[in-house]
């Protein structure tokens, strides 16, 4: 039979093996039928020798498995293989990354003891005007001062973020995993827009286009390309470096605008590793914020990590350039609920829909949309991209006002402040309301 034992690997580690890995590994064998016989095992050697994938190995959490050695194993193994590589240890949930042939993944298998799955290394995608007093976040005053996010530090994980003028003196840390530049730039844009619905102080507008915490500090880390695109091990090693860092940075805040499709093939939500390490950031102490998705309004397109049971999950509402929220609908692409294991998503909802904030010049979205470019520092979009750092920077001035709050805390005072508007599997709890959320002395 040909490619006999690469589908008897698949046959014995089937349970341990992701459904997209090992669609992929069972693929390589369709040309087959096309082939002599007696060129099959020839054919196959050459296959598990060349072909390479990128995944994530997740390890045991018992007292049996013992994490670095176990590591170390991978290591050794793929290090002997030509062709792979071993990647990064993310030793907060546990995992390893690596680029391995088949051949090399039999033999993890054989050597490495305490291997609880071994993912595909799917691919992660990037998914204030009038926003901001749609929220309540303008001048809400409390002990007798103005709530601005000041003293808060926001981790904005996504395309890196520009030195914009609004962010004057603000960018306060900023890691590249991509390209490991060092000084803060981003390519796409998108990061730079996400950053600005968090906290630009609109200094380049005379105040007009203003997030809702203009004196909140920006962390850049740069997961995706210039091409709004990255692999989830490179998001995991983003969220990663914000939960190493958090103590010595003083993160509080993690916004995330990305994401990927849920995998159904996964029994339910805490099996995937991107909810996984947003969680463990979460029970570490940051407050995160993920988006819901552009997949609407079909139900059950809520994406991943949105489809933790922690995280703020947030929809987008198009407030129709108005102050006023009598004329506010969903926004059609905005993911609807419940998700695919039926929890109830998204958490709330923020204003996503033509959304002006920092633009990035010369970056790729700057190139590709020029008739989104408004004035010279500012360009406009939508997204439920655009909807979850508006919700962080209200975050951001829940945590000003108390310090002290958790990550439960904060969720519970947006969940239970919001306004209502109906159907929870496409708004939540409702519309975030920063004035109602934040209580009186």
């Amino acid at each position: 039979m040909f490619g006999y034992s690469m589908v008897q690997m698949v046959r014995n580690h089937g349970s341990k093996l992701d459904r997209k890995l090992r669609d992929q590994l069972l693929t390589l064998y369709r040309p087959f039928k096309f082939t002599p016989c007696f060129l099959h095992k020839s054919f196959e050697s050459y296959l598990k020798k060349k072909k390479k994938f990128n995944v994530i190995v997740q390890f045991n959490d018992n007292e049996s498995c013992h994490l670095e050695h176990e590591m170390n194993t991978l290591n050794q193994v793929i290090n002997r293989h030509r062709r792979c590589k071993p990647g990064k240890d993310l030793s907060t949930v546990r995992c390893s990354t690596a680029t391995v042939t088949p051949e090399a993944l039999e033999e993890v298998f054989s050597e490495c003891n305490h291997i609880k799955k071994v993912y595909y290394d799917r691919e992660v995608q990037a998914l204030l005007d009038v926003a901001t007093p749609t929220v309540q976040a303008d001048e809400v005053v409390r002990n007798g001062s103005e709530s601005t996010g000041e003293g808060v530090n926001v981790a904005v994980i996504d395309t890196g973020v520009h030195p914009h003028e609004d962010l004057q003196g603000r960018i306060v840390e900023f890691v590249d995993l991509v390209n490991q530049d060092t000084e803060p730039y981003d390519d796409n844009g998108h990061g730079t827009h996400c950053a600005g619905d968090v906290a630009g102080d609109g200094a380049m507008s005379m105040g007009q286009y203003q997030a809702p915490a203009p004196k909140a500090n920006i962390i850049g880390v740069k997961v995706l390309d210039k091409m709004g695109s990255g692999s989830l091990s490179t998001v995991m090693e983003g969220v990663q470096w914000c939960i190493e860092n958090q103590e010595t940075i003083g993160i509080d805040v993690i916004s995330m605008s990305l994401g990927s499709p849920a995998n159904s093939s996964y029994q339910d939500e805490d099996d995937d590793p991107m909810v996984d390490i947003v969680e463990t950031a979460w029970e570490a102490g940051m407050v995160v914020c993920v988006a819901a998705g552009n997949e609407g309004p079909e139900p059950n397109t809520i994406a991943s990590p949105g489809i933790s049971n922690k995280v703020i999950t947030v929809g987008a509402m198009d407030d129709r350039d108005t102050v006023e929220r009598s004329d506010d609908i969903i926004a059609n692409f905005s993911s609807r609920g419940p998700t695919i294991y039926g929890v109830t998503k998204p958490d709330v909802v923020a204003p996503g829909v033509d959304i002006v904030s920092l633009r990035s010049p010369g970056s790729y979205i700057d190139k590709l949309q020029k008739d989104a470019r408004v004035g010279e520092y500012y360009v406009m979009l939508s997204g439920t991209s655009m909807a979850t750092p508006i919700c962080a920077g209200v975050v951001a001035l829940l945590l000003e006002h108390d310090p002290s709050l958790t990550p439960d805390d904060v969720k519970d005072l947006l969940i239970n402040n919001a306004q209502g508007l109906g159907d929870p599997y496409i708004y939540g709890a409702g519309y975030i309301q920063a004035e109602e959320a934040i209580p009186e002395e």
